[in-house]
């Protein structure tokens, strides 16, 4: 499809290099992403929108990225006037970066409201500003709400103007979340895109397809644009300015089921060094998300950030550390590593939050087969704990030892929303309290499900939801987000699962141990 002056190839290569129009409100349906804004050689762009993340007592991070080299500055004030603001100067964005960067802000009043602009380092011209906002921690007698899903531009499905692009992120704004925890799978680096998708029942999916999108990635300036590619949506744009996020990764970030050491013999790749591609794929992710590496135990990924006095979340990496895809059933395999499985039950014995949040990139009892292996941490053996479920098992026994109570798992990845409930007096392995795990996605991909389940830890799916065929696309209506709800004072917490309109599923209202 042609516009009478520039085609769609020309029109997306412009705007990745010489930035975005104004993101269009939420509100509207059309169009999926943003018409380019040509720059202006005498002063900067900044291309992408801007979003925030990883907010601590006192501060947040932004993030922005612009189209040359270039020093970032960032206006911060606790009203949207800007009355009293105050200017900070920030990095200077290169092509090291990606001319990306991120400053971590100083938060005052409950609202932060900031204005990022780049500062030319030749003129002193500056683009201009681009506005975002993110909320500071709550008192003890606030409440708190957030939402969490993963999964975006999956199994062949991207920005299809069409819907008006990724809608989801909409239904999640309505929402007014304090913040998003996106669960891995931030993008689909193995996953390339054309222009239309036929669909079984006749329809076409359409497509806004970027170079970078057209191919898997292997090349850092490939992985970078796998990024790239979802902030060209203004619905992900209007989100990420409103919403502060926690990102954390999973497996398409690189490629699909990968795991240290690996070789592939996936003939679309000509790296077949797995470690090669994910050195590559870690340093556009830490480019491209407002994550704070200051804040990872190993500047990676693994963190914990505490949310005012009620909420903690602690954010794992099933990736990084794992042991290889196999059968899974030696007397201990590790999916977190013993480093940052030590981390974890420490961290939420010492932690005074009411409520401990697991953000975990993978579930724990849905098994997911790797062909013959398999990828999480279920093995599908009925039994006591072998495999990496030896190691999740050591980290339950550990937190029913120091009695660490009103922990809550919270995950994505398998497609489709669940509510788990685990009780030792249903499981083979009984040294454990009973707790929940919730399961939602995804948020742009093929949505699938349901999975067997391990018998292991004694899991009953109280609610699930799933699509009648596998892969079914977005426009099946199967995408899916979860929302938190604590209430003022702590006392209760309510998980809701929601459909991509927002529209509630499911709710269950849990009531904290003391």
């Amino acid at each position: 499809m042609r516009s009478p002056h520039l085609d769609r190839r020309t029109l997306l290569r412009t705007a990745a290099i010489g930035g975005l129009a104004a993101a269009v409100p939420l509100g509207s349906a059309a169009p999926a992403f943003a018409a380019p804004a040509l720059a202006r050689p005498d002063r900067p762009v900044l291309t992408h929108g801007v979003q925030s993340g990883d907010v601590l007592a006192g501060s947040g991070l932004v993030w922005a990225r612009a189209d040359r080299p270039s020093r970032m500055v960032v206006e911060v004030a606790d009203n949207p006037e800007f009355r009293d603001s105050r200017t900070l100067r920030g990095p200077v964005l290169t092509p090291d970066t990606d001319f990306t960067g991120k400053l971590r802000v100083p938060a005052g009043g409950r609202t932060v409201h900031y204005r990022v602009t780049a500062e030319d380092l030749d003129n002193r011209s500056v683009s201009e500003a681009v506005s975002g906002s993110f909320r500071t921690l709550p008192g003890k007698r606030d409440g708190v709400r957030f939402v969490w899903s993963g999964d975006v531009v999956g199994q062949g499905f991207g920005i299809n103007p069409d819907l008006g692009g990724m809608r989801i992120f909409a239904a999640m704004a309505d929402r007014d979340p304090d913040f998003f925890i996106h669960s891995g799978d931030t993008i689909y680096a193995d996953n390339p895109l054309t222009e239309t998708v036929t669909l079984p029942d006749g329809r076409t999916w359409r497509n806004v397809v970027t170079p970078e999108k057209a191919k898997v990635a292997e090349t850092l300036a490939e992985y970078r644009g796998q990024h790239a590619y979802n902030m060209l949506d203004d619905n992900v744009r209007a989100f990420s300015a409103a919403v502060p996020r926690i990102n954390q990764w999973d497996d398409h970030e690189v490629l699909n089921n990968w795991y240290p050491g690996e070789v592939i013999t996936d003939d679309r790749y000509t790296e077949k060094r797995v470690d090669v591609l994910a050195k590559r794929a870690f340093q556009a992710f830490h480019e491209w998300v407002p994550l704070d590496p200051r804040r990872a135990v190993d500047g990676r990924v693994y963190r914990r950030l505490p949310y005012g006095p009620h909420v903690e979340v602690f954010v794992i990496d099933m990736r990084t550390y794992r042991d290889a895809n196999d059968a899974n059933t030696a007397p201990m395999e590790r999916i977190l590593g013993e480093k940052q499985a030590q981390w974890l039950v420490d961290g939420l014995a010492s932690s005074k939050a009411t409520w401990k949040i697991v953000a975990s990139d993978m579930p724990i009892g849905i098994q997911v087969p790797d062909g013959t292996a398999w990828e999480a941490v279920a093995n599908g053996v009925a039994g006591p704990p072998s495999g990496r479920e030896a190691e999740i098992a050591w980290v339950l026994t550990q937190l029913k030892n120091r009695k660490v109570r009103n922990v809550v798992w919270l995950t994505a990845d398998v497609h489709y929303t669940a509510a788990i409930n685990y009780s030792p007096s249903r499981a083979a392995f009984t040294e454990f309290d009973e707790f929940w795990e919730f399961v939602s996605g995804p948020l742009n991909a093929g949505a699938f499900g349901p999975n067997a389940m391990d018998s292991t830890f004694g899991p009953e799916v109280v609610f699930s939801r799933t699509p009648p065929v596998a892969n079914a696309s977005p426009m099946e209506g199967f995408q899916h987000f979860g929302e938190v709800e604590v209430a003022p004072g702590g006392g209760e917490l309510r998980v809701t699962l929601r459909a991509q309109d927002g529209g509630e599923l499911w709710s269950r209202a849990l009531t904290a141990a003391r």
